[in-house]
């Protein structure tokens, strides 16, 4: 059994660097991280200025110290524009870190976004935002660190002073442009009732990524759509849905479900509220050819996620947990990662009402 789970943990590590080459970061909790999600949600806020920080763990119960670790952080503000109009700038900085190989990624952003009332009342209404981003970014791995065919002796031996015979890598780290654009509508009915709809094409340049100087290997690019809202049930009880689907190359990701809001305390000096959500996250499988048939996709159940989050006056702080439910359950005895979220709003003297839903 011992020796099963260790050959399905070193699957779980060549599957995800296979796949790091076709798939940007992701969290969960998507609803905390906007400027990763869409950059037109850039200065889209109920307040001045916005600091988020997030941070992702996973598989660390099969890698240990390899586990895929990803930690942003974002900055973005709104300008008035006028008496309804605003302007939003913004940075992103982020990092990731997957498997053996310190197979690493690191990127800076400055995004801008313009939002536009279309109608509604004095203090609540309807926006189109549109937004574009564009920075650079590094990758950089460590060919040392891999194993190679060549380096196993057929029994189960492995020797890293074998030859790898390879020789198509002359670079270890490279330096790349990224730009993104993206759009967002919303409604806002009154303080704790609102719709939002955007998409964002990331990835706008395809970038090269090949290790080799005299390949090409363009990054796909990304496909982002989300829909969410917030509906008050009761003075006390609300429901805060959302599904965002991402699509990227040969593959696409689906993650959705709600929380559950309870208002603990509203009034103008002091607000808090609760929420526990329940979501979950599918992806797409390759299922190989063979004689009779051609390849298709099918659909893999990845994780089901908990979720908590706080709000206090102008802090947020949200926790979620990832429980495995894909084949490779059995490697991580259906653990997943651990996602951390802290937004801290900066009001200022400037509030003039509930201009956007509460992202």
């Amino acid at each position: 059994m011992k020796s099963l789970k260790n050959l399905l943990a070193i699957a779980l590590l060549l599957v995800s660097l296979g796949s790091l080459r076709a798939q940007d970061i992701h969290f969960s909790q998507f609803y905390l991280s906007p400027l990763n999600l869409n950059p037109a949600m850039t200065g889209v806020m109920n307040c001045n200025s916005r600091l988020v920080a997030n941070y992702r763990n996973q598989w660390a119960s099969v890698l240990r110290s390899n586990a895929f670790s990803t930690y942003s952080a974002s900055y973005d503000q709104r300008v008035s524009v006028g008496r309804y109009d605003y302007f939003g700038i913004g940075g992103t900085f982020w990092g990731d870190r997957a498997g053996e190989s310190n197979f690493s990624t690191l990127t800076g952003k400055l995004s801008a976004s313009y939002s536009k009332r279309m109608g509604g009342s004095r203090n609540y209404g309807n926006y189109l935002v549109a937004g574009a981003e564009a920075g650079i970014a590094q990758r950089s791995i460590d060919f040392l660190n891999l194993r190679w065919g060549t380096q196993h002796d057929g029994s189960g031996g492995f020797d890293p002073n074998l030859p790898t015979l390879e020789d198509r890598f002359n670079r270890d780290n490279f330096i790349f442009a990224d730009m993104a654009a993206g759009l967002l509508w919303f409604m806002v009915m009154d303080e704790n009732t609102n719709f939002y709809i955007g998409g964002a094409f990331h990835h706008l340049n395809r970038s090269n990524q090949s290790f080799s100087t005299e390949d090409e290997d363009l990054l796909f690019s990304r496909l982002t759509g989300h829909v969410g809202g917030e509906f008050l049930v009761s003075d006390k009880f609300g429901l805060v849905p959302g599904v965002i689907v991402m699509k990227q190359g040969p593959s696409f990701q689906v993650n959705g479900g709600t929380s559950f809001k309870f208002l603990l305390s509203k009034s103008r000096l002091e607000y808090q509220a609760f929420q526990v959500g329940l979501w979950g996250r599918i992806g797409n499988k390759f299922i190989e050819a063979t004689e009779n048939s051609s390849e298709r996709v099918g659909i893999l159940g990845d994780a089901v996620i908990l979720s908590t989050r706080f709000d206090y006056n102008n802090f947020s702080l949200g926790f979620s947990y990832d429980i495995n439910i894909s084949p490779l359950q059995p490697a991580s005895n259906s653990n997943g990662g651990f996602e951390f979220a802290l937004v801290y709003k900066i009001c200022g003297q400037e509030r003039r009402g509930v201009y956007c839903p509460n992202f």
